[in-house]
This record gives C-alpha cells, structure tokens and sequence, in this order.
C-alpha cells in the first residue's frame, strides 16, 4: 500500500489544481464585466450591457462550479492534515475565515444581485454596476487572504521573533500580531504576481471566445471589440508579469534558497551562475543542459559574479523534488513567453485594422494560436503553483512543520477511498461545466434568452 502521506499529497494536489481553474477565470472575468457596466453606466448604450451579460452568464456558471470545489478544498485540513490543522489552528483559520467571508458573502450575495437584476428591471442600473464593483472586489480580496495564508506558510519566520507576527506556545502556533502574519516578507510579491496571473487568465479567456466566434463566422462586432479590450490589457499584463515573476523569484532566491536551486536546477553554489535555458535533469544531477553564463546571478543579486547557493548545500533531507521544482517552473515561463507572442501578434494586427481581412494569413493563424492560449494560461497557472509547493518540500510550514509530521493517522486504504471519490466527482463537475459553457457559448450574446443564468 502507497504511504498515507503521499496518498494525502497527491489528493491535495487534485483538489487545489483542479479548484486553481475557476479562481482566476472569476477574478479575470469580473473586472471585465465592472469594466463593461462603467463604459454602459457612462453611455448609455445597451450594446454594453448586452456584451456585460454574455459574460456573467460565463463568469456566473465558473462560480458555481468554483465555490463547491472550493469548500471540498478545505475539507483536507481535517480529512488528511489534521495535525497541520492542530498546530496552526489559531494562525491559519483566521485568514481562511476571512477568505470564506469575501468569497462565500461579498462575491455570492452581489452576484446574486446581479443576476436578479437581468431578470427584471426593479434594480437600477447603477446598482447593477455598484454590484459588479462588489463582485470584482471579492473575488480580488477573497485571493488575498488566501495568498496571505499561503505566504504566511511559505515565509513565516522565526517563532516568537519582533515582525512574525506568531509564536509556539506548549505544542500550538498562537498568534501575536495579526498584521505581521499577514504581511510576511513573500505576501507582496505573491499577490501581484497571482492576481496578474488571474487577470492575464480571463483576458486570454476573451480573447480565446471571441477568436472561436471569429472562426465559426458569428458575432463578428461582438468578437472584435471583446478582443480589442482584451488584447491591449493581455498584452501590457503579460508584460507585467515578467517583472512581477522577477520579483518573487528575487525573494524565494533569499527566504527559500534551496527552493530556488531546484527550480532553476542549480545542484553545486557557483559564482557567476548560468540561466539554465533548457536542461536534462533528475534529481540526481544534470544530464545535459544550455544556459547563459553569469545571467542567473545578474538577475538573483544584480551582479553577474555573484554566487547562488546550490542544492548541495542542504541535507539531502531538506532538498526538494528537482523534476517537481525545475520543469514545471520552466513550462511555466515558456508558456508566458507565448502568450506575449500571442498577444503582440493581435495587437500587431489590431495595430493594421487587419482583424477584419478574412483572407489575412497572419490573422487564420491568430485565430487558433488565441483559441489555443485560453487553456493554455490556466495551465500555466497550475504550474507556477506546482512549482511554489514543490519547491517548499519537505516542509508543509518553511523550516517549521515537516509534511510527514502534519499528516493524519489515517489508513492508506480510507485516503485511497476519498482520493478516488473526488476524482469522480471533479470529473463530473468538470463536465457539468463544460456543458453549460459550450451551451451558453452556442447561444451567443443576447439580452432576451438569459434563462440559462438562474440554473
């Protein structure tokens, strides 16, 4: 029988993957639609909020599915980790409390404003736009505490110490000042770099749509206007998170220096540290590899001949998975370097007015390359976070709490069970929400057949 904890481990890894699909297509989509409301609210014309309400019926359906797997998210701390639960109890159940609060209240009580308000015309409109406000603001705050959990588990410092915000009394984590454990030293960059993430998502979810209009030959104006907000903002976003990666990379490079080895597959400390580009590795050592000389620690310390700690400066039992580390770090950042190509692509032909030339060679080819992109920046997310919690092992809780210590006693056989009854249940809800997308993606825009929405 496989080890409980690994068991456990793979079930979370499920249940968060799974759940990191509708986060950031909700966070995307909703200030897209406050975007439309305000340009609807501005002018009065109904086109705007007739494209808005296509895109709640969406945003409203990977709610839906979103939430449930949510909860089911959560319900590890006690099915698998109730050891990591007993231990953090005080520190961590806070934060989740306050996600739970923005997610489950301010995100679902004005969405259901608004969806009540496409059924009948007793809401006002700048309650409509009030509303959407509220919804693109929760979802943004509900990310929020959860990555101040996530950060405080990554970076949370020396128990007890001035700024940590914690300390271990008997057994226990208790909390000594709130601010701190929410601000840790990673939280920053964390959330720019996760929330972009999210936004750059529902651009490229835009653009995805509207590209497959393009191609089936409908909506054509409904099309080339979602895709004119949406390539600028794709493009300038993906841009952006270039610099914000940079960032989180610079502090994982200082808090989580094994981490940082891993990821960039970097086995001996060297000075003048090479970028790995492409690379043949396990977690042994390297097999065969291409990088640039001294770029690694230009861009870590800003100096080329500075040294980067290597993985042989750790125990062997305190390094993490390099295959886990290194190549979903490195997908990760080639598919960002495509969805700029992407991008820049459509706004070049955006640029030429060339979108509307159905017999542009470069515009057939922007078309599937765009259709292509949508999944490809929710993939792309998942494995940023494969490569954040890969990266922290074998700790649940950075130079803490070991993951083996925060399992439960549970049998191998009752986690197997459990394991198995969420992959059936994911695949069914992830098959509920494919339909119900492809549905309302057949119907089109319209102000009149909405009846989809309140299923």
């Amino acid at each position: 029988m496989v080890n409980p904890t690994i068991l456990a481990q793979i079930q979370f890894y499920i249940t968060i993957g799974f759940h990191f699909i509708f986060p950031p297509l909700s966070i995307g989509l909703s200030w897209y639609i406050a975007y439309l409301l305000t340009r609807y609210i501005r002018s009065k014309d109904l086109y705007y909020k007739e494209q808005a309400f296509f895109w709640i019926k969406l945003f409203a359906t990977t709610v839906a599915i979103g939430i449930p797997t949510g909860v089911l998210m959560e319900f590890q701390f006690g099915m698998n980790w109730s050891e990591f639960s007993r231990f953090v109890g005080e520190v961590f159940a806070t934060l989740i409390l306050l996600e739970v609060f923005f997610a489950f209240f301010l995100e679902s009580v004005f969405l259901g404003v608004i969806l009540s308000g496409m059924r009948t015309k007793r809401i006002s409109d700048r309650i409509l736009w009030f509303s959407s406000m509220m919804v693109a603001l929760g979802t943004t705050l509900s990310s929020f505490w959860i990555l101040a959990a996530n950060s405080w588990m990554q970076t949370p410092g020396v128990p007890g110490a001035p700024g940590s915000g914690w300390d271990i009394v008997g057994d226990k984590a208790v909390l000594t000042n709130f601010w701190d454990i929410v601000f840790t030293p990673s939280m920053f960059a964390r959330f720019f770099h996760t929330v972009n993430a999210c936004l750059i998502a529902g651009s490229f979810f835009i653009i995805g749509i509207s590209c497959l209009y393009l191609m089936k030959n409908r909506h054509h104006q409904f099309a080339y206007d979602s895709l004119r907000v949406a390539l600028v903002v794709g493009i300038v976003l993906s841009i952006m998170q270039g610099f914000f990666g940079h960032w989180q990379s610079t502090i994982v490079a200082i808090y989580q220096p094994a981490k940082f080895a891993a990821q960039e597959g970097l086995f001996e400390t060297t000075s003048g540290a090479p970028l790995v580009i492409f690379a043949i590795i396990d977690d042994s050592g390297v097999i065969f590899e291409i990088g640039i000389p001294f770029l690694l620690s230009f861009l870590t310390w800003g100096d080329p001949n500075a040294t980067v700690t290597g993985l042989e400066a750790f125990p062997p039992g305190d390094r993490p998975s390099v295959i886990l580390s290194f190549y979903p770090f490195h997908l990760m950042v080639m598919i960002g370097l495509f969805l700029v190509g992407v991008a820049a692509l459509g706004t070049f032909l955006l640029w030429k007015k060339s979108l509307k030339d159905e017999s542009s060679f470069l515009r057939k080819w922007f078309l599937r390359l765009g259709v292509l992109a949508a999944p490809l920046t929710l993939i792309s997310i998942n494995l940023g976070w494969i490569t954040a919690e890969s990266g922290r092992q074998p700790w649940i809780i950075q130079d803490i709490l070991r993951t083996a210590d925060a399992a439960s006693a549970a049998p191998g056989e009752e986690v197997l069970l459990s394991l198995s009854t969420y992959i059936l249940t994911y695949i069914v809800l992830f098959v509920a929400w494919i339909l119900v997308m492809k549905r309302i993606f057949t119907k089109g825009p319209s102000l009149t057949n909405i009846e989809e929405v309140s299923t």
